[in-house]
């Protein structure tokens, strides 16, 4: 099995900037994506950031130009960081891998138990 634990999350002023790490624990035999999402109370779990298995990088339009999102292949630690927050980026952030445990197996999303970021002065 596979385990994902971010972290990185905390409080931080407005203006601030964050870099939350998700590390993965087991391997898969293929991964197809990896990304960072969100849910803020009350809303539903949202795309921020994701890296495809061919280094493509996809962002939210709300995450575009102030999101870098990249991947220690060394480590195979995914990295978001994110910069000019608002106290409407407060959010749980989770994050997800899309990938096949095994050769055979069915495609699945794994996540993360998310890590906490509170926006606010």
């Amino acid at each position: 099995q596979v385990q994902l634990v971010e972290s990185g999350g905390g409080l931080v002023q407005p203006g601030g900037s964050l870099r939350l790490s998700c590390a993965v624990s087991g391997s898969f035999f293929s991964v197809s994506s990896r990304g960072w999402y969100r849910q803020a109370p009350g809303k539903a779990r949202e795309l921020v950031a994701q890296i495809l298995n061919d280094q493509r990088t996809n962002y939210a339009d709300f995450a575009r130009g102030r999101s870098i999102i990249s991947r220690d292949r060394a480590t195979d630690v995914v990295f978001l960081q994110m910069n000019n927050l608002t106290p409407e980026d407060t959010a749980v952030y989770y994050c997800k891998i899309r990938g096949w445990l095994t050769r055979g197996a069915s495609l699945l999303d794994y996540w993360g138990q998310g890590t906490q970021v509170t926006v606010a002065s």
